[in-house]
């Protein structure tokens, strides 16, 4: 019974389908014949006679152009359904027609004996039957179990026992693929239906519904603890929007040592088909309210511009190089100091995109190189992503946080300007909000930066400006847009607990009531392009420095340290150990996204506000950099924190003693 199987599986397409051809056209010989015996007709002529011969020969021509015209040879036998048999019953209806109007015609010159309407009938009956047979017999072996079965050898890896939990059509799809895929990976097992429409017992394609809403935790339970042998479970598209239970599922699967993906769709449909299924990671369990983003408009800004990304190669930079060219971006141009950096974004871009990439190894505080860069290539928005943001690390290092976050910042920014860029985009942080380290008082500094700028170019022409004309021409939008921490960039919390937590433990955490807010980077930057996108086209009193993205509720990292820890199958404090280690410099145990006194603006856009607070006149910036570069020279720390503590307007004076705390910068009221 597998040799017809394994016979046609093995040849090559072209054979195939060459070999199909012919066994439909002795179907439809066959079918002739069978309709004369079953109607019990004598013919006035002889079969193999030479009209005999002729007729056969007609028959057979008629029937492959038609066979051809109705799409019979379009389709894998494998994956046959209810539209190819519909073209197989259009095909031998067409036959069927063509060969009772040919026979009424010739019988008008030259009777013919033996031929009536009931032969007709029987040949359309017979034919449909003996061609659609073949094709429903190989599809019944290999979508069947037995198929599984008796192709198995004895040096064969055991197919692994999944458990499908989503939408029943997709569960369709599903068990349909896992039971022609060759060589057998796993074999779905039960179906745990995220939908009401399905009664518990119903069985898709043989395989039962063994649960339904709301008992998809309780029957998952039952299965992991021995009830059923299960080595994967497998969520269906979007399965993380439509249960509440998704972390809890996840969670009880991981712990019990059981792998975890999730459907996204089929790939190699002309190979032969094939699940593409993703690991489930931290960001989708630690979730958010989704909304699906406006491709159209995002893609109606980006598209056919030229964009420059500082900081291409940093997590969030990457991303928003790769989205832009995505977008169809004219060209893209990295500005990046990180020769490593640059080289992994190369390897992430795809092949077709890379002659719309430019790479550029560069300090953005050089403001000469800079000039040059944006000069030549002539962008149309800079996404001012360079930053430094290792909050402990800057602490000790506040020089470089200084110089590259401020006066980085500022260097691009007049450049931008100088240079005639339209639009000026900063990525800010959560941290600029009441700022209690050097991370976050020069994050603030940088969006006061942008703001006065912002104002300036507003509030009057070039012409007169004065001092600010040489910053901010007319035609250039400066803007910053703040939100918090992004799963899986350098340095967050997510990346330092994956590698503890492959090291064996403990996982660190500074203190077991610090909440964060968290942001999948895809999402960051879709709702960063969107933000540049609506500043685009406001002006006046409805114009916005700040933006800023709703990041839903804050999370405990304690919370995400320990989904992360059963995730990767193991317990928290039992196999994992979690270790607090008290609250570093510069460390808060709540960031806000909205400062005192900053008023936020509901848009007409989801996840995005506006802010609008005080502005920083551009005199006072400028006294207060030169200011700032004074106390750099003089490597003097506290003099350098007191000058952006007053340029923020902080509660108290920060003039104490070098070496002293960091004061609390407090954001200004508008």
């Amino acid at each position: 019974m597998t040799f017809y199987v394994e016979a046609v599986s093995e040849l090559r397409p072209r054979m195939r389908r060459a070999i199909i051809m012919i066994q439909d056209l002795v179907m439809v010989l066959v079918a002739v014949a069978l309709s004369l015996v079953l109607s019990q007709s004598r013919l006035s002529f002889e079969a193999l006679s030479y009209g005999g011969l002729v007729c056969w020969a007609l028959i057979v021509l008629v029937a492959h152009v038609l066979f051809r015209s109705c799409g019979l040879y379009n389709t894998v036998w494998r994956f046959a359904s209810t539209p190819d048999f519909f073209n197989i019953l259009k095909g031998c209806g067409s036959l069927t027609v063509v060969l009772y109007l040919a026979s009424l015609a010739f019988r008008f010159f030259e009777p013919v004996a033996g031929l009536n309407e009931r032969q007709f009938i029987v040949f359309f009956l017979v034919s449909f039957t003996i061609i659609s047979a073949p094709r429903l017999y190989y599809r019944f072996l290999r979508d069947g179990a037995s198929w599984r079965i008796l192709r198995r050898a004895p040096g064969d890896a055991p197919v692994k026992q999944a458990l499908f939990i989503g939408r029943l059509s997709e569960a369709d799809v599903i068990v349909r693929f896992t039971r022609t895929a060759v060589p057998a990976e796993y074999a779905i097992a039960g179906i745990m239906a995220t939908g009401s429409d399905a009664p518990l017992g119903t069985q898709i394609q043989g395989v039962p519904v063994v649960a339904v809403r709301p008992r998809l935790v309780e029957v998952l339970e039952d299965y992991v603890n021995g009830t059923e042998n299960l080595d994967l479970v497998i969520f269906g598209n979007g399965a993380e929007r439509d249960i509440e239970d998704y972390a809890e599922l996840v969670r009880i699967a991981r712990h019990s040592g059981i792998a975890v993906v999730q459907f996204s769709g089929l790939s190699e449909l002309g190979q032969g088909g094939k699940l593409v299924l993703d690991a489930v990671e931290i960001e989708t369990i630690m979730r958010r309210s989704a909304v699906a983003t406006d491709i159209e408009r995002i893609s109606a800004f980006v598209g056919g511009k030229r964009v420059l990304v500082t900081g291409g190669a940093g997590s969030i930079g990457r991303i928003l190089v790769k989205r832009a060219l995505e977008l169809g971006a004219e060209a893209v141009l990295v500005a990046d100091l990180s020769e490593f950096g640059i080289f992994q974004l190369d390897q992430l871009i795809e092949e077709e995109d890379r002659d719309r990439l430019t790479s550029r190894i560069v300090d953005v505080t050089d403001r000469r190189h800079m000039m040059r860069l944006v000069g030549e290539f002539k962008p149309a928005i800079i996404f001012h992503a360079a930053a430094l943001k290792h909050v402990p690390l800057l602490e000790e290092n506040w020089e470089a946080a200084i110089q590259t976050n401020i006066f980085g910042t500022l260097a691009c920014a007049e450049v931008a300007a100088k240079c005639g860029v339209p639009q000026f985009l900063l990525i800010s942080s959560d941290k600029a909000v009441d700022p209690t380290s050097v991370l976050g008082i020069t994050k603030r500094a940088a969006e006061q930066i942008v703001s006065s700028l912002h104002e300036v170019h507003a509030a009057r022409p070039a012409s007169q400006a004065g001092e600010a004309s040489h910053a901010a021409a007319p035609g250039t939008k400066f803007i910053a847009v703040r939100f918090g921490n992004v799963f899986g960039s350098t340095g967050s919390v997510a990346t330092i607990f994956q590698a503890q937590i492959e090291a064996g433990g403990p996982v660190t955490i500074t203190d077991r009531r610090m909440t964060r807010y968290f942001m999948t980077v895809s999402e960051a930057v879709d709702l960063v392009i969107m933000s540049a996108a609506d500043a685009e086209q406001r002006q006046g009193a409805d114009d916005y420095a700040i933006y800023m993205l709703d990041m839903g509720k804050p999370v405990p990292i304690l919370e995400v340290a320990e989904t992360m820890i059963r995730m990767a199958g193991k317990s928290p404090y039992t196999d994992i150990p979690i270790r607090f280690t008290g609250i570093r410099p510069g460390e808060k145990l709540h960031e806000t996204l909205q400062g005192e006194g900053e008023q936020v603006v509901k848009l007409d856009i989801a996840k995005i506000f506006g802010l609008r607070t005080d502005v920083v006149e551009w005199p006072r910036i400028q006294a207060a950099l030169t200011a700032l570069q004074a106390a750099m020279r003089d490597q003097d720390k506290a003099a350098a924190l007191a000058v952006l503590a007053g340029l923020h307007r902080v509660e108290q004076a920060a003039g104490g003693a070098r070496d002293q705390a960091l004061p609390k910068a407090v954001g200004r009221s508008g």
